[in-house]
């Protein structure tokens, strides 16, 4: 049931727009089926298809907005979706924000499809594993990693005439390389909209190599270092600080890009001139849906231009009120860069630390997005451009608006996905000047 067609999609949406006596009604209906194997200690140990489909329908009689959900769409389940939301709406204290639902909208279609993705097997999720599992056990090493992958549909209406469909898939792979002793980590990630792009066998060698690397850590005293971070190392903290941009919050005081004596930064220089983050719906290597949470078609923008604020998000209801035009959530972010490899700038680096991944993120001090975390799963030395050996690795206490305004050099960005904040991003790896490490960590 995960996967319908936009026929049977639209079916069910007009049903139920149909059965609402409501002012307003506006369905959504998203489904997928995804598939996954895990692997730890060198063997298998889950996998599975997991196949979901969810109707939302969200009414409003005024300024009363009621919504329920339901996974059966018989017509005895939709009458009753639509009566449960409408009871809700009825109870519902009237909202001082609303605003009305959009009216029809066109969407240009973007390429969030790939058939080859969406056609894995258990098969080859049992492969992938399997040629995961056997370098490492070949050579001592223990290897724990896991697979998902899936296709899905999403499809809104509602009753001013507005209606969407599109499918999407995508995969991502996360493999932990320890050596036998423990005292060594290495890790590697892909996200990939196209499976084809995807070689285990390359990327588990990575894995291996930092593993076999970061073995015998030597302790670096804390302080400010010039930095290499990975693109993975880098998104963690890139996507935290992406959370502020904001109108509403900056205009209200809440955020680094609040403006004293009130408003926001919009045109001026925050970051170094090198900075320039966008977003494109339709980006070959990081596409999403051409509409947000909200029904707004997405647009292709400059975020930040030259190191200067170019554009904040304005929801609709703040729009409204600043009478300003409503830019909906980006979807994803792309992070210009230029066109060398981290292995580049380790060569190009007379003294310095590589940074491969960067993890528990938690943020310190909002107004300035200072940010606290941790190093893992190798941290290296760099000497007269040549990784000389491993470090212990450390908490770190940066913020990514400093680290952006101490740009040495920017590489090539490649397609990295991030749970927390659900964005796509393409990043480059990042040399950067004066990185604040705080603390030693004894993990690995």
């Amino acid at each position: 049931m995960g996967m319908f067609t936009e026929q049977e999609a639209k079916a069910i949406l007009d049903k139920v727009i149909a059965l609402s006596t409501a002012d307003e009604c506006t369905a959504t209906l998203d489904g997928s089926v995804n598939g996954n194997v895990r692997f730890a200690l060198n063997n298998i140990s889950t996998s599975g298809v997991v196949d979901d489909t969810n109707l939302a329908v969200q009414v409003a009689f005024g300024k009363r907005v009621g919504t329920a959900t339901i996974n059966e769409f018989d017509d005895a389940a939709l009458k009753r979706v639509v009566q449960r939301a409408e009871e809700l709406a009825k109870l519902a204290p009237e909202n001082p924000e609303f605003v009305p639902a959009i009216g029809k909208q066109e969407y240009k279609p973007t390429p969030t499809f790939t058939a080859a993705t969406a056609a894995i097997t258990p098969e080859y999720r049992a492969n992938v594993a399997a040629e995961s599992i056997a370098p490492c056990k070949a050579d001592n090493l223990v290897a724990a990693g896991f697979l998902s992958d899936g296709q899905g549909f999403s499809a809104r209406a509602n009753n001013k005439g507005n209606f969407a469909y599109q499918k999407s898939s995508a995969m991502d792979y996360t493999c932990t390389v320890r050596t036998d002793d423990g005292t060594g980590s290495g890790w590697v990630a892909r996200n990939l909209a196209d499976v084809g792009e995807f070689n285990v066998g390359s990327e588990i060698q990575t894995a291996i190599r930092k593993a076999r690397g970061s073995s015998g850590a030597k302790a670096l005293e804390p302080g400010k270092y010039t930095v290499i971070l990975e693109p993975a190392a880098a998104a963690g903290l890139i996507s935290f600080m992406m959370n502020f941009f904001d109108a509403r919050q900056a205009d209200e005081g809440r955020s680094f890009l609040s403006k004293k004596g009130g408003g926001n930064k919009i045109g001026e220089q925050v970051y170094d001139p090198r900075v320039n983050i966008s977003a494109d719906p339709w980006h070959p290597e990081a596409a999403v849906l051409p509409w947000d949470g909200d029904g707004l078609p997405r647009e292709k923008m400059d975020i930040v231009k030259d190191g200067k604020i170019a554009n904040l998000q304005y929801s609709r209801y703040w729009a409204q009120k600043q009478g300003k035009r409503a830019i909906g959530e980006p979807g994803n972010l792309l992070v210009a860069g230029g066109t060398k490899s981290t292995g580049d700038l380790v060569r190009e680096t007379e003294r310095g630390i590589l940074v491969t991944r960067t993890w528990y993120i938690r943020m310190v001090d909002p107004q300035t997005v200072l940010l606290t975390g941790l190093t893992r799963d190798g941290t290296f030395y760099i000497e007269n451009g040549e990784i000389k050996y491993p470090v212990k690795n450390f908490r770190f206490n940066e913020s990514p608006v400093i680290m952006l305004n101490n740009i040495d050099e920017l590489g090539r960005p490649i397609r990295v996905g991030d749970d927390e904040s659900q964005f796509v991003m393409m990043i480059p790896p990042m040399k950067l000047r004066d990185f604040t490490f705080t603390s030693l960590s004894d993990a690995v």
